[in-house]
């Protein structure tokens, strides 16, 4: 499987899902048609089908017009109800791309949306996650509330150490700087701000993250973690025994950055 990021808007990646021996390929969130049609035609592919992650314009703006025009197949979440949605997905389901070649199964990752779900492939060793989890951040808690969105994240945080985690928007070093107030003394967070501003110095993208990186990085999946839970307890001029309580607080603070 060859993946391919594909630029939208000021910071959205379309992500292609490529398989060399079939000439198709699938993307995930196409909030903006033009890019994609573009790259299927210089390359003389067709478009198999969409995968969704959530209803948010700059995730789905594209959708009906690839559909009109290629006629692919389109996987969205349930509780979204989107009417260009020909299969509608939930935690537990799984696809099958290309015939059989690729496998993915869906989680249901709520807190960013309440709808919104992600795909695994365990052969693959990768997850597609949306809006729900971004290198060293999470998405804004537009709909769900501190427990629903920290379950959410703990889903995917016990995914194995080495998948390959693929977001959707470039935020790595907007990311990092609140990271830092956070937690400043964090040494893998230090080495991987030096590496994410070489790559974004040559315009080359920080993604995709592993489960490991965001697990030593990110504040939002450290969140029982003594120096986070000091950095929360100082926000908040009290104790915090409980970790849902300490990502609500951090999720204030980034919300504030």
């Amino acid at each position: 499987m060859h993946i391919i990021p594909l630029k939208a808007f000021s910071d959205n990646y379309i992500w292609v899902i490529y398989s060399p021996d079939k000439n198709q390929v699938a993307v995930v969130d196409p909030g903006d048609s033009r890019p994609v049609m573009a790259f299927l035609e210089d390359n003389d592919l067709s478009l198999d089908s969409i995968l969704i992650t959530h209803y948010h314009k700059d995730h789905i703006g594209g959708v009906q017009a690839l559909k009109d025009r290629y006629h692919c197949h389109v996987y969205a979440s349930k509780h979204d109800q989107l009417s260009f949605a020909d299969t509608e997905l939930d935690e537990g389901d799984e696809i099958s791309l290309f015939d059989g070649s690729y496998q993915f199964s869906v989680l249901h990752l709520p807190g960013h949306t309440m709808g919104h779900i992600g795909y695994y492939s365990n052969d693959h060793n990768l997850v597609f996650c949306g809006d729900t989890l971004f290198r060293v951040g999470c998405g804004r808690m537009f709909e769900g509330t501190p427990d629903i969105f920290h379950h959410s994240l703990q889903k995917l945080a016990q995914l194995p150490p080495s998948t390959l985690v693929y977001c959707t928007h470039e935020y790595t070093l907007a990311n990092i700087a609140f990271a830092k107030t956070v937690e400043p003394d964090n040494p893998d967070l230090l080495e991987l701000e030096r590496n994410c501003k070489e790559l974004r110095d040559q315009d080359l993208e920080t993604l995709p993250s592993t489960i490991d990186s965001e697990l030593k990085t990110n504040p939002f999946l450290r969140c029982t973690e003594p120096s986070v839970i000091e950095t929360a307890e100082r926000a908040e001029d009290k104790s915090l025994s409980d970790p849902v309580e300490t990502f609500a607080t951090i999720r204030r603070l980034k919300d504030n950055f």
